[in-house]
């Protein structure tokens, strides 16, 4: 029998989102606040993170906006 086994789920720190994206922490969290950019995760009480597959998605829909 067969096992469906499923990719591990894969977050994303500001430091990153800042590097991937060429912006300020300040844009990202302002785009949070907005409503324009995926809000992050908490994964503990001093640590957030963005969920890959919803950045990757924002990235593709501003991809398709701008055309």
């Amino acid at each position: 029998m067969a096992t469906h086994q499923t990719a591990p789920q894969q977050f994303f720190r500001l430091s990153h989102l800042k590097q991937r994206l060429g912006v300020s922490g300040s844009s990202i969290w302002a785009w949070v606040k907005k409503g324009t950019f995926p809000k992050p995760i908490r994964l503990s009480e001093n640590c957030t993170a963005w969920d890959r597959a919803s950045i990757e998605a924002w990235e593709q829909s501003r991809i398709a906006d701008s055309k």
